[in-house]
């Protein structure tokens, strides 16, 4: 039998690498929806190749574009957010979860609730959401594969049988594109300097996340959640040449490490495949000629986003969602130039300080997890801004 697919995010970079990834392990594929924020053009392009009962656009002011491209095809074409939404719940045997931010987090959950097995590329949905997501899913039959590389790496050399004796999560980060800058040179830092990654092809807001190394605090907060871990057993090197993924140490010394070449199909095709594995063009991994492996501590001084990220994880309930929202907040006022790139670990930290004790942040029940993330997002959003007016640096 073929398998059910919706690929929510599909123009950005990991919803592209799934399409061409599905195109070259070939099989009976049926796409049930495909969709997208923005990229009207790229969206109507891989509708017109893949044939989905419906593509989405969340701008609902290009649904008419979208329909009038589409006309006389048989898609279906739908736009705004609701229309994702149900679009992600209409229970697709495999769905990959590749929308940016907080927005992710609703069509997240409504896969899960229809018993869809997850490709999680949208690290958001688990901070925000919290163990909740996977709760909902694993009670409607389905499962949530993680996407991340981190988090792929981890996946495959977790022995789930020997949790307990996990000593360490060990995630390793590039350390962006101002991992030897000083905090003097990275208050100059322009916006094109963000998101000129070093190793990966990421989006902007993604890219700016990993020079602030708030990727990497979300990560920690994804980490523990998928595998049920403290925030004290979850730990960040840098690794610059991106070559092994991630870790895991357990109490007997032993440390089991993921290696691959810097590309998203490894972790996407994991997924897609598990508990098997499936053959595609993979690149080879040619340790000779990349000739050594270096690692460092990383340096919470310049790179304060960890310590603020361990501290949401720490708190827990709504502080991680909060933390999130006010990061997106923060990195879109940085990509529209109105504050500088040190503004932006400030602006999340005070927010955090601000919502603290103020009663939003603390948790609910599951069946509840929505409407509450929601909230939480809404506050720290209203917050975050406030704190950059207060600044001066927006407009």
């Amino acid at each position: 039998m073929g398998r059910t697919v919706t690929v929510l995010g599909s123009t950005g970079s990991v919803g592209v690498s799934t399409l061409d990834l599905l195109g070259r392990v070939g099989g009976d594929i049926d796409i049930l929806a495909l969709t997208a924020g923005r990229n009207v053009e790229l969206l109507v392009e891989q509708a017109l190749q893949w044939r989905p009962r419906v593509a989405v656009i969340e701008d609902e002011r290009l649904l008419v574009e979208l329909r009038a491209r589409l006309d006389g095809s048989g898609i279906e074409a739908a736009a705004g957010s609701r229309a994702i939404e149900e679009a992600a719940g209409r229970g697709a045997n495999w769905v990959m979860s590749a929308i940016v931010g907080a927005a992710g987090l609703a069509p997240t959950l409504a896969a899960a609730r229809a018993g869809s097995v997850i490709g999680l590329a949208n690290k958001e949905s688990l901070v925000c959401g919290g163990p909740a997501v996977l709760a909902i899913a694993k009670a409607a039959g389905g499962a949530v594969i993680p996407v991340d590389s981190e988090h792929s790496a981890i996946f495959q050399v977790f022995e789930v049988a020997n949790a307990l004796q996990v000593r360490r999560l060990i995630l390793t980060a590039s350390g962006g594109p101002f991992r030897a800058w000083t905090r003097e040179e990275m208050a100059l830092a322009t916006r094109e300097q963000a998101v000129a990654h070093p190793n990966w092809s990421m989006g902007a807001k993604i890219s700016v996340d990993s020079a602030t190394m708030m990727n990497k605090g979300l990560e920690m907060i994804e980490a523990a959640y998928l595998f049920e871990m403290p925030a004290s057993k979850v730990d960040v090197i840098i690794h610059p040449q991106s070559i092994i993924h991630s870790m895991v140490e357990y109490e007997d010394g032993s440390t089991l490490a993921q290696l691959g070449p810097p590309d998203m199909r490894g972790p996407i095709a994991c997924a897609w495949a598990w508990p098997k594995r499936v053959a595609w063009p993979a690149p080879s991994l040619d340790l000779a000629a990349i000739g050594q492996l270096t690692f460092e501590s990383p340096d919470e001084s310049r790179f304060p986003a960890l310590a603020i990220a361990r501290h949401a994880l720490n708190a827990g309930a709504g502080a991680p969602a909060a933390m999130n929202a006010a990061n997106e907040v923060a990195v879109g006022a940085f990509l529209d130039r109105r504050i500088g790139f040190l503004d932006i670990a400030a602006a999340v930290s005070e927010t955090l300080e601000r919502l603290n004790g103020s009663g939003e942040l603390s948790a609910v029940d599951d069946d509840q997890t929505l409407e509450w993330a929601l909230m939480v997002d809404a506050s720290a959003r209203r917050v975050a801004a406030q704190v950059l007016s207060r600044l001066g640096r927006m407009a």
